[in-house]
Parts: structure tokens; C-alpha cells; sequence
């Protein structure tokens, strides 16, 4: 199979004691030099949230946009950041990066990573590891729903490789996304795993820097990690998982309270990636005390418990279908509660267009469809020739079972060119004062000011359509921007809806998730 992945060019000899040379940052408060450095930490970065059942084609090495080294993997993402930044004040700590993959096309939309692409990836990592030996701490900025085909758990299967190497003794501390599918298997290599506890993750910067204090406990001998892991048999769509909401917000604030009465305790909690068809999905706890496992497992039990107790709120939900949405949104615009916010939660493909036809019959309008993904119709617009000012006819979107069936859009072509990464972009206004933006790839946008770039002002619009579960409330309704929210759901049991028993899973039982049934002793 031809995966794109370059060895020669990525892991070749050539070029690692270059690149190592120039991938120490020794952090000190006062300047500093890598021999003033009492510890010596790699950082390494190796992301993906994976929708097995997404149609967008299996993961290779050429799928993955960036290829980061050294001093560019510090620099690399949120969590990072804060791992850099605790780190630097530290002042005793040369950070070395690991050759780190960065970005897939297609984010999360996007089915399996090849095996190749991932053991190629792991690989250079390990390789730049035994080049940097001896370490101190190992840092992994993960995610914990990355899937790879034979891999059944990737994250685990990168902390035992990294375990390998570096021994018994040297702490290895994970940050991952509260999405992530894991159990007991990464602790059993890693010492320390930090997930988000807000959706919107507002506080990814936050984990890395436990991280940093964490890893630097442990080399200054203060601090011996013991851990506990529990599942507590639930699995919940994403957009229930919002923890603006009880109780996703009860779930994560227990954890809190657990961190806050118990000295040096740390309660993770992932809610799981259910759209991942992976033995560990669901949600997921994992608690780290400083040698005291009794405490850690009395915190991990309670903790499971709670979860337990309040699963039927947590795991089931309804939202409305996109003819009672449209009802919704009309009647918030009538009685000026406008801008209204509307997530089109379940559409991982990005092309569906249940959402556009039934405001077209209610007829609203001032909507922003922000985005609906249609490579091909790009494809047309740019082997056309088209240009700014041209009529638009054409049929966009529906082109996956989930997205339903394309809709005949007619109007102006304003706008074709770059935004937000891609090289091709299309804004077409039709009806009165509404417009689409049309994109090559699922795009989830999580702010009002995305919406502003060449003829699009967001302030000429009263509804926001995007494809987003959650992430839109960070600067569509947290900020106070839309005084009106309304979540659809898709009408039929595709990849991204609450009907999760409609997934073909292989790899996961539900029976014993609920609520399509209980696992044992429950």
C-alpha cells in the first residue's frame, strides 16, 4: 500500500543530528544554557480525534499537513503551550521536540489511520527519543480518540513504546481531549494523563501546564505517581457532553472538588468518542495520587459512581428535528431575539442539507450557511472559470448517506478564494440577504468573526448555521453574541446523531454501554 510516507525524507540520517542539535530550549527565568539545566524533557505531539465511520477515506502519511521538529514542536498547540510555559518558570528544564505529525485534512470527518502512516510516525519519534537519551520526563500531547487500523489502542501502544526506551523511573505525563477513548492500558505505561474539563476546552493550556508541574515533581523527587482507572459503562453522543449543562458540568466540578479537598490529586475524566470503533470507547476516569492508592481508588470509585447515578440525563437527549428548528428560529426572529446560533450537530461530513431546505420552506432569511463542504462544486467553479459577480446555479452538498440529498442553489458567486487554510473557497448569496459558504472539507467554525473576510460582514445576518455540536457556543453563546441557541438533530440514525445503536460497530458491544444495556455487576 502506498501510505505517501516519505522515510527517507522524514526519519532519514542525513539530517537527525541536525535537527537534534537545534531542538534544545533550555527555559530559565534569568537566561540560561543547556548546561545549567538539571533535567532534560521531550515533548512529542501526536493528535487525531478519528470517525471510523466517516466516508472520507482512510488516514495515510500524506493526509497528515505538517511535519514539525524541534524547536517547532514547541510552539505546537494549546496544550503544549502550557507545558512550555510551566516548564519556563521552572527555569531548570531543557525541553527537547520530537519529530511530530500536525493537522489531517479533514479533521476529524476523516476514517481510519493506516498502520503504516502511524508505526512510520511512532517511529521518528522514537528514533529522535534514543538519540536524545538520557532523559529525565517525557511529555505526549495526545488526544484520545486517535483510531489506526490493528492498533487497538494507539495512545497506549505510544506511551509502551516510549516506556521502552526511557525505563522504568522516568515519569511520562499525557494531556488529552475529554473526548478520548482510553482505559486502564495508558496508565499501565504513563504515569500521569491530564484531560480537558470544559467543552469548549478552554482549558487545554491549563492541562499542559499540570503536566509540566507533574513531570517536574516527580524528577525532583516529591512526588511518586499511583493510580487508579474506572469505567463506568456509559457512552454519550458529544453534544451531550457540553459542560455548560448539568451534568456533564456536576461530573467535571466533582472532580474539582475531589482536586481541591485532597492534596496532590489529580481526577481526570474522558467522556469518550463514540463515533470511534474501539474497545475502550466510553467514558473513562482516571485518578492520580501521590503514593496513596487507597485514596486514589476511594476518588476513582466515587467517581464512577457519580457517573452511574446521573447517566440517564447524561447518556440521552433529544433535539429538535430541522422542521421544528425552523419553527424555532422563525419565531425567534419575529420577536427579535436575534442573532440566533443554530448547530447542525451531527453532520461529520460537513455536506448535509436538511438544515438549508427546511428554512427555505420556512422561509428565513439573513442565514449564513457557514460551512457546507462540496469539493466537486469547487472543482466546477474553478475549471469554469467563474468569477466574482457571476450567476450561480448549481446543486451543492447531499453527497453522503448522512447528508441527504443536494440542494439547488441559486445565486451570485461572491466571493472565491482562500480562507481559513484552504486554497478554494466559495461565498455564494442567494435569496434575500442569505448566503452560503462553500468549502472542500468538513469546517467547524466556532466564532462569529470567521465570518468576516472579503464581501462578508457577520453583522448582515440574523442566523448563523454551523456544523458544530458544541465548540459554537464558545463564541456564539458563551460570549453573549446570539441571545438564541438551538441544536438540530439529523432526521434519520446517521454518524454524528444521538441514535449511536444505529452505528455498525465491530469492535464495541453495546450491550453493555448505556443506555443500550449495563456492564457487569451493574
Amino acid at each position: 500500500m502506498d501510505t505517501g510516507f516519505d522515510f527517507f525524507r522524514w526519519t532519514g540520517a542525513s539530517g537527525r543530528a541536525a535537527g537534534l542539535a537545534l531542538c534544545g530550549l533550555v527555559l530559565a527565568s534569568c537566561g540560561g544554557s543547556v548546561d545549567a539545566a538539571s533535567y532534560r524533557v521531550v515533548v512529542a505531539s501526536f493528535q487525531h480525534e478519528t470517525c471510523t465511520f466517516c466516508p472520507g477515506g482512510d488516514i495515510s502519511a500524506e493526509d497528515w499537513q505538517g511535519r514539525l521538529e524541534g524547536d517547532e514542536v514547541l510552539t505546537s498547540g494549546s496544550y503544549v503551550r502550557g507545558f512550555v510555559s510551566q516548564a519556563e518558570d521552572y527555569g531548570d528544564i531543557e525541553l527537547v521536540g520530537l519529530r511530530s505529525p500536525s493537522g489531517v485534512f479533514g479533521g476529524s470527518s476523516r476514517s481510519w489511520n493506516t498502520k503504516e502512516a502511524f508505526d512510520g510516525f511512532l517511529d521518528a519519534m522514537i528514533e529522535d527519543l534514543e538519540a536524545a537519551m538520557p532523559v529525565d520526563g517525557v511529555y505526549l500531547a495526545l488526544h484520545g480518540a486517535m483510531a489506526v487500523r490493528d492498533v487497538p489502542r494507539p495512545e497506549a501502544e505510544i506511551a509502551r513504546r516510549f516506556r521502552e526506551v526511557v525505563g522504568p523511573d522516568v515519569p511520562i505525563a499525557g494531556t488529552f481531549d475529554l473526548h478520548g477513548n482510553e482505559d486502564e492500558e495508558f496508565l499501565r505505561h504513563a504515569d500521569f494523563a491530564f484531560v480537558t474539563k470544559r467543552y469548549p476546552h478552554y482549558d487545554a493550556t491549563v492541562q499542559g501546564g499540570r503536566a509540566a508541574r507533574a513531570v517536574h515533581r516527580v524528577m525532583a523527587g516529591t512526588y511518586t505517581p499511583t493510580t487508579a482507572t474506572r469505567k463506568p459503562g456509559v457512552i454519550t453522543a458529544t453534544v451531550l457532553q457540553w459542560t455548560g449543562q448539568s451534568p456533564s458540568m456536576d461530573i467535571m466540578e466533582r472532580a474539582r472538588r475531589w482536586e481541591a479537598r485532597e492534596d496532590d490529586a489529580f481526577v481526570s475524566v474522558f467522556y469518550g468518542y463514540p463515533w470511534s470503533d474501539v474497545p475502550d470507547v466510553g467514558a473513562t476516569v482516571h485518578v492520580m495520587t501521590n503514593g496513596d492508592q487507597a485514596l486514589a481508588d476511594r476518588i476513582a470509585d466515587d467517581m464512577n459512581d457519580f457517573i452511574w447515578r446521573v447517566r440517564e440525563d447524561f447518556a440521552i437527549g433529544g433535539y429538535p428535528l430541522p422542521d421544528e428548528a425552523a419553527r424555532q428560529v422563525r419565531n425567534a426572529v419575529r420577536s427579535g431575539a436575534v442573532p440566533v446560533a443554530v448547530g447542525d450537530h451531527s453532520d461529520r461530513p460537513g455536506d448535509a442539507t436538511h438544515i438549508f431546505k427546511a428554512f427555505e420552506e420556512a422561509g428565513i432569511e439573513r442565514v449564513l450557511h457557514g460551512a457546507i463542504s462540496d469539493p466537486a462544486a469547487l472543482d466546477r467553479l474553478v475549471e469554469s472559470g467563474a468569477s466574482v459577480g457571476d450567476p450561480f446555479d448549481d446543486e451543492v452538498g447531499g453527497f453522503t448517506p448522512s447528508g441527504g440529498t443536494p440542494v439547488r442553489l441559486t445565486g451570485e458567486l461572491a466571493y472565491l478564494g482562500e480562507w481559513r487554510g484552504y486554497d478554494v473557497v466559495a461565498v455564494v448569496r442567494y435569496g434575500n440577504g442569505s448566503a452560503v459558504i462553500l468549502v472542500p472539507a468538513y469546517t467547524q467554525i466556532t466564532d462569529p468573526e470567521s465570518f468576516r473576510f472579503g464581501p462578508l460582514d457577520p453583522d448582515d445576518f440574523d442566523v448563523f448555521v454551523v456544523k458544530s455540536r458544541v465548540h459554537f457556543r464558545r463564541g456564539f453563546d458563551e460570549t453573549g453574541f446570539a441571545p438564541s441557541i438551538v441544536v438540530v438533530e439529523a432526521p434519520g440514525p446517521f454518524v454524528g446523531t444521538t441514535y449511536l445503536d444505529a452505528l455498525p460497530y465491530e469492535n464495541v458491544d453495546l450491550s453493555t454501554l448505556f443506555p443500550y444495556g449495563a456492564p457487569a455487576g451493574r
